[in-house]
């Protein structure tokens, strides 16, 4: 009867383990030339990796360029699937291709979820079996408890990492990678005549970063992994389930600063994970890997998350859990989706009373797929809108109905077109879509 019990309970606890996942204050401050743990705070607690996904995305893509099975120029065909994945995204037509360095700088530079897809479906003939390989890869590295469910990150409750496999990660990109790792500091590049540029703002500002990558999701929090070296000390950090990307930067920044009068100066030039709380260990290296199959095309099939020993499946599709796609600012639905043409605004899209301010003017960034993520996306622009978004008063506005049904995200009260303008010019400056929109009140 005991062992009965014990097995019951056992059971239970593999298929409640997705539920353990969610964001909440990780961290992991690592001596890459040591591997020593310098700070950590829940390290080997599961999360959400959110875009940190495509870090693992693009390491298989080095790989396959670096074993001859595809190069930089190669056409990655757009599949209607990973055209049709939420924003942010290159915004590339079904039947149309992009290179393969255009897929991989759209992931480091905009976090572009279509490129992650089709990147997985180049690589793995469809995004689930990619998925498996992803874990698979994340075991021979030492990422003992990552599982991937997609290319992109967006939200699946079985796509589960850790601090401490996230900082395995990184170390794996620069160890085995060290000329293609260091697109990861890449600000902005060309993408058919329009520039794109960069969110990772702290990389920007903090001296001696090299990157490396942010992600976003309501179930995640805001993470972010970094590197950064002063001479010879060179340290990988890992935040996540962040509150506010201005949050979790200015945390990411005091670690590091604490960290880095503690790393060590010597150890030339080998690069060391922590894969484990009792030691460190050298991550695998490029040559040690399997080989990476490139299968012709196969018919895709729908996400399935891999098997683990230590993860159930989960039902939970994207939509059931209420995604704001990736990192904000990084990953929103553009301004234009879901909006009215001003021309055409419906007397509904008045503010109540309650939530307008005395203003004739709106703007629009986003439209969502629930009330929070559109809320959280307004918080975020708000934050890092500056004065010029002091006034205005954050609105939501449900549009659509049944798997259609979307949310505005706006916010409303500007006293004149001026001042509207004024903020849509401060949002574009980082990077967030902006539509004006008179008051039809």
């Amino acid at each position: 009867m005991r062992k009965l019990l014990a097995a019951i309970i056992t059971a239970t606890l593999v298929v409640a383990a997705p539920l353990s996942a969610m964001a909440g204050n990780a961290s992991l401050i690592l001596d890459a030339r040591t591997g020593k743990v310098l700070s950590s705070e829940n390290a080997d607690v599961l999360n959400y990796p959110a875009s940190l996904t495509k870090m693992m995305t693009i390491y298989m893509a080095f790989e396959a360029i670096n074993r001859g099975k595809m190069s930089w120029d190669t056409p990655i065909v757009m599949s209607k699937y990973a055209a049709s994945r939420p924003p942010t995204k290159l915004g590339v037509r079904p039947g149309t291709t992009i290179t393969v360095r255009e897929a991989v700088l759209g992931m480091v530079v905009k976090s572009a979820n279509d490129a992650a897809s089709a990147m997985g479906e180049k690589l793995g003939g469809s995004e689930a079996n990619f998925a498996r390989l992803m874990t698979q890869k994340a075991r021979q590295l030492g990422m003992s408890r990552t599982v991937f469910a997609n290319a992109s990150g967006l939200p699946n409750r079985q796509q589960v990492t850790t601090a401490r496999d996230m900082s395995t990660l990184a170390i794996a990109l620069m160890k085995n990678y060290p000329r293609e790792y260091r697109l990861f500091a890449t600000e902005s590049f060309n993408f058919r005549g329009r520039t794109i540029r960069g969110h990772n703002n702290l990389m920007y500002r903090y001296q001696g970063m090299d990157g490396i990558k942010t992600g976003y999701t309501n179930a995640s929090g805001f993470n972010l992994v970094s590197a950064v070296s002063d001479g010879n000390r060179r340290l990988v950090g890992v935040v996540l389930g962040g509150r506010t990307a201005r949050s979790r930067d200015d945390k990411m920044a005091g670690l590091l600063d604490k960290a880095m009068g503690r790393a060590s100066s010597s150890g030339g030039a080998r690069l060391v994970a922590s894969v484990n709380s009792r030691q460190p260990v050298e991550v695998a290296s490029a040559a040690a890997a399997s080989d990476l199959p490139v299968p012709a095309s196969a018919p895709r099939v729908e996400d399935v998350a891999p098997a683990a020993p230590e993860i159930a499946r989960s039902e939970l599709t994207p939509r059931a859990l209420g995604y704001l796609t990736d990192t904000i600012p990084q990953e929103r639905p553009s301004a234009l989706d879901a909006v009215t043409p001003p021309a055409r605004l419906a007397p509904s899209a008045k503010p109540p009373a309650s939530v307008a301010s005395t203003g004739d003017w709106q703007i629009q960034i986003s439209a969502a797929p629930s009330d929070d993520a559109a809320r959280a996306l307004l918080a975020q622009a708000k934050s890092e809108g500056g004065a010029a978004l002091k006034l205005a008063n954050p609105y939501t506005e449900a549009v659509g109905s049944g798997a259609n049904k979307v949310y505005r995200a706006r916010f409303v009260g500007f006293q004149s077109r001026d001042a509207a303008t004024s903020a849509c010019d401060a949002l574009k400056k980082r990077s967030y879509d902006c539509m004006l929109l008179p008051d039809r009140g």
